[in-house]
């Protein structure tokens, strides 16, 4: 088998766990609005860690339990709405975007620094040494303190894209936008995550233009 036939395989495998979770969430959501509350509580346990990495990326760690949990019970009790028309997870994460970016509306206090995100299943590789994965730790905990730089939308739509492997198209139902206009945030995200990025060239081994103009 070549390896084109090869990556042609498992691209397909891919989309068909997808299409299988997609699926199983859509009998959740079923049996759900007919009174089973433990299927709500499958959807929980299914999605908990994706919703409270992206509220962790838009509003800082320290708010985004409080996040998370609210964008559950608001998902609940909107459950209803929920069409079926295209995947739970997108439907998930815009109820996310809406609960955090409503949280950053009320803060009347200058964000917090971020505590480092515990994500093990990035940290932990048995090649390398602790240095290296303190190293990396450190590394996620300042990227995500420069994430609270960006614009709230411009943030939104890189962290859902360059973090999470969204679509375009996924992005555009999450967050309510025109393809384009979400294709136009990212342009500007990234520009404005380099450029705060630049500010510290020693940390992230980026080329410092002024000093090579």
């Amino acid at each position: 088998m070549s390896p084109t036939t090869l990556e042609t395989a498992a691209l397909a495998g891919g989309a068909s766990v997808r299409a299988l979770a997609v699926a199983a969430d859509e009998k959740l959501v079923e049996r759900t609005l007919a009174g089973d509350l433990s299927a709500f509580e499958t959807l929980v346990q299914r999605h908990e860690a994706v919703v409270h990495r992206v509220a962790a990326r838009i509003v800082g760690l320290s708010d985004a339990d409080d996040v998370t949990q609210d964008t559950f019970l608001r998902a609940f009790h909107r459950l209803g709405q929920f069409r079926g028309d295209s995947p739970f997870l997108p439907w998930l994460l815009r109820v996310t975007n809406s609960v955090a970016l409503n949280a950053l509306a009320k803060r009347r206090r200058p964000e917090a620094t971020p505590s480092p995100e515990e994500d093990s299943d990035r940290l932990h590789s048995s090649r390398r040494t602790p240095a290296d994965a303190l190293e990396e730790q450190e590394r996620r905990e300042r990227l995500t303190t420069k994430l609270q730089q960006i614009q709230p939308t411009h943030r939104t739509v890189l962290v859902l894209r360059d973090l999470e492997g969204l679509s375009y198209e996924e992005i555009a139902l999450v967050t309510g936008s025109p393809l384009g206009s979400v294709k136009g945030r990212l342009f500007r995200a990234r520009r404005e995550l380099i450029e705060i990025l630049r500010r510290n060239t020693y940390d992230w081994g980026l080329p410092d233009e002024r000093a090579s103009a």
